[in-house]
């Protein structure tokens, strides 16, 4: 979860959800939506309370003020479905005057594509120059790359936690010549695609998924 105070990114208010659900099915995009803005909004709801229906009505910004925790706008990634699910996981929680949008990609994810939908009106798009498109584009990739390092961050604990193997093409043996190779894993992460390359047993192919394993691009 990214958020925007004032139009800047307020990243002291960034958050990693762990889904703590097990009944989940890989890839179940509303569940976990429904477990993450429940989480959410209920923890807003027990530290910042106030009365749910403050604003003027459902699908319009109600807001708290600057300093309110609240949020004036939801923006969830995806289409109709991901909207309805968030406004009816709100609508669950009685939070009816927080305005909820929904942002889908355009065909072949093109950005300056996008789609927004919103409760109650026709799906629309919106010029391709347009300032306010540039700013959602913003939030999107901001939410996206935040994202993409909380999950390469994880990763790399659990291969400490479970070793070399998990990455594709390494077993016990190119394991073992990696760890005599540089001592650590903490090296092994480090380490140059040069260096890597030179470890007895690692093809070129083979140093170059563990370096971008390792080092992967955050956007």
């Amino acid at each position: 979860m990214a958020v925007f105070t004032s139009g800047q990114p307020d990243k002291n208010q960034y958050r990693k959800f762990n889904i703590r659900a097990d009944e989940f099915a890989p890839g179940d995009d509303y569940g976990m939506m429904r477990e993450v803005l429940t989480r959410r909004f209920k923890r807003l709801i027990s530290e910042a309370p106030r009365s749910p229906n403050a604003g003027a009505g459902d699908g319009q910004a109600a807001g708290g003020g600057e300093d309110s925790p609240w949020p004036d706008l939801v923006i969830v990634d995806g289409g109709e479905g991901q909207l309805n699910v968030a406004r009816e996981t709100l609508l669950a929680l009685g939070v009816s005057d927080v305005a909820i949008a929904a942002i889908a990609k355009g065909p072949d994810r093109d950005a300056g594509c996008e789609t927004f939908h919103l409760p109650g009106r026709h799906s629309f798009r919106l010029p391709a120059r347009d300032p306010v498109l540039y700013f959602v584009q913003r939030l999107r990739d901001e939410a996206h790359r935040f994202a993409v390092g909380s999950h390469r961050q994880r990763r790399r604990r659990d291969i400490r936690d479970v070793g070399l193997q998990e990455i594709p093409g390494i077993g016990p043996s190119r394991k073992r010549a990696l760890l005599r190779h540089f001592g650590t894993l903490k090296a092994i992460e480090r380490a140059s695609l040069a260096d890597l390359a030179q470890v007895p047993g690692i093809s070129g192919d083979t140093a170059r998924r563990i370096y971008e394993f390792f080092h992967e691009a955050a956007g």
